[in-house]
């Protein structure tokens, strides 16, 4: 990319009610001070920390004087109950939805990691809770959003999604560990690709535009890099001290897409804010079906649908 996007200046957001995950740290919280300055009817953000919680408030009205129309609710992605719990009282309390940014993601080290669901915490946090959240309050998007003003469902995935692939035979990565740290998290990053696309095409007729989005390589991510002495550990920490980016930037590049007023195609992957072509497993119909199929499964048998 030549140069970074930037954002506008400023961008209505008085009409839209929005949720962003993962808001905490790092470009969520850079996300969450973006969207409040631009004055949203409601922002919704979903905190597993109350303390983390209570201190992004803090930072958004310190950066911004303007706290009136940001909440912070309780979910905690790593329980599939407490997004059922988040998501039903979001339709009784508030009951209109205009946009979801679903940035939060995890990134384990070389072990599995397992739920109190008994998932893959990598698995549950970056795909499976975060599609549920989106299926739970679709149709209250569906009801709220028109042709003037249209819905918006955007994921932040990753570069990752390249070394990603779908093994339906291992979705929960069940047949042991993996020794590639980064195997796991390509995985759920290239659901998200797919979960976008597939998004894209059931709700072409419902004024919802979907995008899935890389960030960028974020200076801040070295704080979650394995610290030991690895060959692979030290590459990967090199080039982020090398061609990493702010959070403050991350931010723009995941929301410079959303909130653009240029027309996009719906389902569309971007990377650093610029359209680009994702894994080339993604742009196969069979295989988004099939993994929307086995996630509502999977979900079926946890009792959440």
């Amino acid at each position: 990319m030549s140069k970074p996007v930037k954002l506008l200046d400023s961008y209505d957001l008085s009409n839209q009610v929005i949720i962003l995950t993962g808001a905490t740290d790092g470009i969520g919280k850079e996300m969450a001070r973006i969207l409040s300055k631009n004055n949203p009817k409601r922002l919704i953000l979903p905190a597993r920390n109350k303390e983390k919680g209570d201190k992004l408030m803090e930072y958004i009205k310190s950066s911004n004087g303007n706290t009136n129309n940001v909440e912070v609710w309780e979910m905690d992605l790593a329980d599939l109950q407490s997004v059922k719990n988040f998501a039903n009282k979001f339709i009784t309390e508030v009951g209109e939805l205009h946009m979801i940014v679903n940035n939060a993601g995890i990134e384990t080290k070389r072990q599995i990691i397992k739920t109190k669901d008994n998932l893959e915490l990598q698995f549950q946090v970056n795909h499976l809770s975060q599609f549920l959240l989106i299926i739970l309050l679709l149709d209250t998007m569906k009801k709220s959003v028109s042709a003037e003003l249209p819905g918006k469902i955007a994921l932040t995935s990753s570069r990752a999604n390249f070394f990603g692939e779908i093994d339906f035979d291992n979705l929960n990565l069940e047949k042991g560990a993996y020794w590639n740290p980064l195997k796991g998290y390509g995985n759920t990053k290239l659901m998200n690709v797919i979960v976008a696309q597939e998004l894209g095409r059931r709700l072409q007729n419902d004024h919802i535009t979907t995008y899935s989005i890389h960030p960028g390589i974020i200076l801040t991510n070295l704080s979650h890099m394995n610290t030991g002495l690895s060959i692979s550990t030290f590459i990967i920490n090199s080039l982020i001290r090398m061609s990493g980016i702010s959070a403050e930037q991350g931010a723009s590049n995941v929301l410079y897409p959303v909130l653009s007023p240029e027309n996009k195609d719906t389902g569309k992957y971007y990377d650093e804010g610029i359209e680009q072509e994702p894994n080339k497993v993604a742009n196969d119909p069979e295989i988004a079906k099939k993994l929307w199929d086995v996630s509502e499964q999977i979900l079926r048998d946890h009792g959440m649908i």
